[in-house]
């Protein structure tokens, strides 16, 4: 099932839990790559195409240059003559609005003062707000605490009206934690431990009894000034959060309560977990799925797999209109680069000789088998035997896993979805 690394936690015993929203709950980072495109009208600037807001607001995405560089990005290049600068794009993940706009002004020599600057993208971004999915395991997680009736809270270095915005698109998550605090709440953000001291207290338990999930290295040093365990699930730019963390996670699928004391899930099948569909298409090839561009650049970033999509997952493989293949899909990464994604596809049934090469695949991802070990050189998304094994179960005998509207003939497909909302 899942793999993390680091801390034996079997003898902690944690009473609430506290929870990062922007790249640990929300896949933030599409919505904000747009955002920097429409930016570029009001600031004159291709150089400001690598800064964003993801946690903070304002903030550095971590995005690949080859992503940045794309299509209209090309154009904006040789229109304004800029240079394209990354020597100083790390280390802004985390910071508060104010923070983060003060550098960005400064740096790029924008021609507004941070207020102004806050003041004129603030609507853009709002307005993206409602396209972005919650990442893996999100919903499952915040409805297991729930249930169980485990106090969670949601502290986030984005002000308090922003978080209430970007959660209201999701149904029930509000509803589901016990605190909710912003960064403008507080005397520092994060990575001042005090947001986290302050969930604490308004949950009603000691800092030592909570236990903080996190994605980036500034969140996860506030859990730890605050006396916290860490969680941290990170994208692969943000990799440097697991030096501090107790625990590493690819992914919140990969989330095991009891080890923290915590109630365990039961939602597993058989070894097979079921998931929120999520959906991918691509050129298949010796073996491999080859991520295929959308139609236009924004369908394109909007539809990228995030990083916590990890793992060997198993689902249905579309080939044309009318068929639909039993396949199961490992997906890995290289630590070093954030970029490149090896996605293996094998038919749970058979073999792959009947798939042409270079055939474009649909493929709707239902079912989670297990993560990768964190720390791997080359996460390679290797498939075994056993893996197929418990697919082909799965997906030929379990009810959970079988009946999927989307396959009917004529279904179009819908944009990926890292959770439903």
């Amino acid at each position: 099932m899942g793999s993390s690394a680091f801390t034996n936690c079997a003898d902690t015993k944690i009473l609430a839990v506290i929870c990062d929203l922007d790249g640990t709950l929300l896949n933030t980072g599409p919505v904000v790559f747009h955002l920097q495109i429409s930016l570029l009208k009001i600031c004159d600037l291709f150089s400001f195409l690598f800064m964003g807001f993801l946690n903070s607001d304002f903030l550095f995405l971590g995005w690949s240059a080859e992503i940045a560089t794309r299509g209209i990005l090309k154009e904006f290049l040789g229109r304004y003559d800029k240079v394209l600068r990354t020597d100083n794009e790390h280390g802004r993940l985390g910071r508060t609005q104010k923070e983060s706009a003060i550098v960005i002004v400064r740096d790029y020599d924008l021609p507004l003062t941070p207020d102004q600057f806050i003041e004129e993208i603030t609507p853009l971004y709002r307005s993206k707000w409602a396209e972005a999915k919650a990442l893996p395991g999100a919903y499952r997680l915040i409805a297991h605490l729930h249930k169980h009736q485990v106090p969670l809270a949601l502290a986030s270095n984005s002000l308090r009206e922003y978080i209430d915005a970007k959660i209201s698109h999701h149904k029930g998550w509000k509803e589901c934690f016990s605190a909710i605090l912003g960064s403008d709440q507080v005397k520092s953000g994060k990575p001042a431990p005090d947001l986290y001291i302050e969930a604490a207290t308004r949950m009603e338990v000691d800092a030592a009894d909570c236990l903080v999930i996190e994605d980036s290295l500034i969140g996860v040093k506030a859990a730890k000034a605050a006396g916290m365990k860490v969680v941290a699930v990170p994208s692969l730019s943000e990799a440097d959060a697991a030096s501090q963390a107790d625990t590493v996670l690819h992914s919140l699928l990969d989330f095991q309560p009891e080890s923290w004391g915590l109630p365990p899930f039961d939602d597993w099948v058989d070894n097979a977990l079921p998931i929120d569909p999520i959906y991918l298409e691509g050129l298949f090839s010796d073996g491999f799925l080859a991520e295929f561009p959308g139609k236009s650049e924004q369908e394109n970033e909007l539809n990228v797999l995030p990083d916590q999509v990890s793992g060997v997952y198993f689902g249905w493989a579309k080939v044309n209109k009318v068929d639909a293949l039993k396949a199961v899909v490992g997906i890995g990464s290289e630590h070093c680069s954030a970029s490149h994604r090896n996605i293996q596809l094998c038919v749970v049934n058979g073999s792959n000789d009947h798939l042409s090469d270079q055939q474009l695949l649909q493929v709707w991802l239902v079912g989670y088998i297990r993560g990768f070990n964190w720390g791997a050189t080359n996460l390679n998304g290797e498939i075994n035997e056993e893996d197929r094994m418990i697919a082909s179960i799965a997906l030929d005998h379990q009810p959970a896993f079988i009946s999927h509207e989307y396959l009917s003939p004529g279904v179009e497909a819908p944009l990926r979805e890292a959770s439903a909302a």
